[in-house]
Parts: structure tokens; C-alpha cells; sequence
């Protein structure tokens, strides 16, 4: 079914960031990420919940080349639709070769159909960047030093509707177990994510997900 108003991304500078207040139990749920784009302040909730399980967030890291975000760093400041496709620059953290770097040793002309190949037979690539587990607090630590030095901000997910302008669903958005609650809004090519450039130019992503989430799923984004 999918996300049920839309994706997308919002572009901008950070004007703003904190954490959300702990629970009684010191869990973190959000940091809270203030994007500002011609005028307007967007609040994008980066989601970190560990699912009252101690490692239940997981997070990774990935070096982006400026060439495969060529045609979304073009794009204006602002709030900008995206189709749940492989060409729109919509993200999809198990499909997309960007976010599953190739290992330098076998970069030549035919990776990419060889990395293609590989996502059908549903196999595991050694070069593919791993994620790490922890509580919401440990995410917000690794998040916020990405964060911390950067120029200009891509953050992808779901829009708010009826009440201010922002972004939520900053996290996988397909994997989620069927009856478990979420499974309605599973789909392909409409994961969240944190894109940040740098003032050299580099791009590096916050990728998070929930470790109930599945890191193999079908064309509908179910699990399997």
C-alpha cells in the first residue's frame, strides 16, 4: 500500500536540532532536525525508537559519489514530490546501488548488473556497508556527528498534512512484519533518510531502520 500521503524530500540549511526529552526509562524516540528553505522552517522527526527492545534501532553510515545524487543536488530549496520509482531519486535502502557502495576491488564497467543480479537471488554482498544495533540514544550520537558539519540538507520521507510543514517516517519504510501494525504502509522505493552535504562537496547518509524490519523484501515491500 505504501506511504498514504505521499514522499518525498525536503531541501534546505539546519537552523535547528534537538533531542526529543527521554521517557522514564531515559529511551530516546526522535532527534528533531529544523530544515530552512526560502523562508519557510520544515521539522523533520528522524525516528530512533528502539521498540522497548535494548538494540532495537539500527543505523548505518554511507559515502555517497556526488555523480549518483547529481540530479536531486539540482534540484531548488523546498519541498519536492517524488515517485516511489528507481529513477525519480526516491531512496530504497535494499535496491538502490547508491546506498550499497560496490568494494573498490570490483568497480568496473559490469558492477552495477552484477549488484542487480545479486538483489534478485536475494544474496548478501560482502561490500555492503552493515548496520549497527543499539538504543535510540546510540543513534542520535552517530546521527548528530553527521549532522554536525554540514551545508546543505536532504532529508526523505513522508509529509506532514494538516499542520505545519515537515517530515516524518525518516526511516525504512518496508520490511515491517504483517500484523505487526505497520505493515500497511510497507513499499518499495519510499525509504526515509538523512542526506548531508558537507562544505567540500562530500555527501554522507544516515540511513535507520527498527531491527523488526526485514533487510530482504518483495516487490510490494513485504518481507520474505
Amino acid at each position: 500500500m505504501g506511504l498514504s500521503d505521499g514522499y518525498g524530500l525536503v531541501i534546505g540549511a539546519k537552523s535547528n536540532y534537538f533531542r526529543d526529552d527521554p521517557d522514564n526509562f531515559g529511551r530516546y524516540y526522535h532527534g528533531n532536525l529544523e530544515i530552512t528553505a526560502a523562508s519557510t522552517k520544515y521539522q523533520c522527526a528522524i525516528d530512533v525508537d528502539p521498540k522497548a527492545m535494548p538494540d532495537g534501532v539500527q543505523w548505518r553510515t554511507v559515502h555517497i559519489s556526488p555523480n549518483d545524487f547529481a540530479g536531486i543536488r539540482s534540484l531548488s530549496d523546498g519541498w519536492h514530490n517524488l515517485a516511489s520509482t528507481n529513477v525519480s531519486g526516491a531512496l530504497d535502502y535494499i535496491r538502490s546501488p547508491m546506498l550499497n557502495p560496490l568494494p573498490w576491488i570490483i568497480r568496473w564497467e559490469f558492477a552495477e548488473r552484477l549488484f542487480r543480479l545479486m538483489l534478485r537471488r536475494r544474496l548478501i554482498w560482502i561490500g555492503r556497508p552493515t548496520w549497527k544495533s543499539g538504543k535510540g540514544i546510540d543513534a542520535l550520537t552517530a546521527l548528530e556527528q553527521v549532522i554536525d558539519h554540514g551545508k546543505r540538507f536532504y532529508v526523505f520521507g513522508e509529509p506532514f498534512i494538516g499542520g505545519g510543514f515537515g517530515v516524518h517516517n525518516i526511516h525504512q519504510n518496508q520490511g515491517d512484519p504483517v500484523g505487526g501494525g505497520h505493515d500497511a504502509e510497507n513499499g518499495v522505493w519510499q525509504d526515509g533518510g538523512t542526506i548531508v552535504e558537507k562544505e567540500d562537496g562530500s555527501l554522507v547518509a544516515f540511513l535507520n531502520k527498527f531491527k523488526t524490519q526485514a533487510s530482504s523484501t518483495d516487490d510490494q515491500g513485504r518481507p520474505v
